[in-house]
């Protein structure tokens, strides 16, 4: 069966709270296999049958919905996915692979160009950004709760919902979803 890690975004933040134990339950009710929770922010690896990325997240969000009343966007990447998010950050040799200086936005669909291009990209130096696929990676030497180049932008700027982790999450989460 098909591995998957799940993001759901804004989990566990402005008192949208869902118990992981409680939402791992949600997903083996699912039918999914092998699921693991890390951390409190609602990444979720597991296996499915279902071989369609946007199938397993319309699924998630519905349970999540039925069972805890919320409204909540879920992400889904392959296992394989993650493993190439995991080894391919552009920025990582720029900081020494520093986790808390690098961090993935993953997006619900691959941005237009002329949006991406639309962000001043110089503005927010030192910050910086490159858009791969469906994922931004960015690079934040000062730290990222000090960047205006920050998720809310991401999303304003290209109309298209995501959610963001640092290093040391997705290359865990990476790991987790291979074994």
């Amino acid at each position: 069966m098909p591995g998957y890690v799940s993001l759901l975004r804004a989990v566990n933040v402005g008192g949208r709270s869902i118990p992981m134990a409680r939402l791992r339950d949600v997903y083996t009710a699912l039918g999914y296999d092998g699921v693991r929770s890390y951390i409190q922010s609602g990444n979720l690896v597991f296996h499915s049958s279902q071989r369609s990325e946007a199938a397993v997240a319309g699924a998630i969000e519905a349970a999540i919905a039925d069972e805890f009343g919320l409204a909540v966007r879920v992400l889904v990447r392959s296992h394989a996915d993650m493993a190439k998010i995991a080894r391919t950050h552009p920025f990582a040799k720029q900081v020494g692979a520093k986790g808390n200086a690098l961090y993935v936005t993953f997006l619900a669909s691959k941005p237009a160009a002329a949006k991406v291009k639309s962000i001043d990209a110089a503005r927010y130096a030192p910050d910086a950004f490159k858009v791969v696929g469906r994922e931004i990676y960015a690079v934040y030497p000062n730290g990222y709760g000090r960047s205006k180049l920050t998720l809310p932008l991401f999303e304003k700027t290209l109309g298209i919902e995501g959610t963001a982790r640092n290093w040391n999450t997705v290359t865990k989460l990476a790991a987790m979803s291979g074994s």
